[in-house]
């Protein structure tokens, strides 16, 4: 299984109304080093219908301002869809949305 596959697989798995950090995928895939790789995956998403790379943000909550499918405001819509409350400054918050892995 290739890199991009192992980050796509655990992308999968974030369940609707809650985000995961590029880090955090970067661990569950295999590698806690993989951060910017898992942002390389999510901008070449060959599914983004079943691969929901609009639930990755940063480490800090925040959206990506170059979200390869309709930029941040496109992202935004779609966590809000879920049922993320997405702040003004276009972060969301961690403690409450943060999905726990498992």
């Amino acid at each position: 299984m290739s890199v991009f596959e192992k980050i796509y697989e655990q992308v999968r798995k974030i369940p609707r109304g809650k985000v995961a950090t590029y880090g955090q995928i970067a661990m569950l895939a295999g590698n806690p080093r993989w951060a910017r790789a898992v942002g390389y995956a999510l901008h070449s998403n060959p599914d983004p219908d079943g691969i929901p790379c609009y639930r990755v943000v940063n480490r800090f909550g925040g959206l990506a301002p170059a979200f390869a499918f309709g930029g941040e405001e496109r992202q935004a819509e779609l966590l809000r869809a879920d049922g993320v409350e997405v702040r003004a400054d276009n972060t969301v918050d961690l403690e409450k949305y943060l999905w726990n892995g498992l």
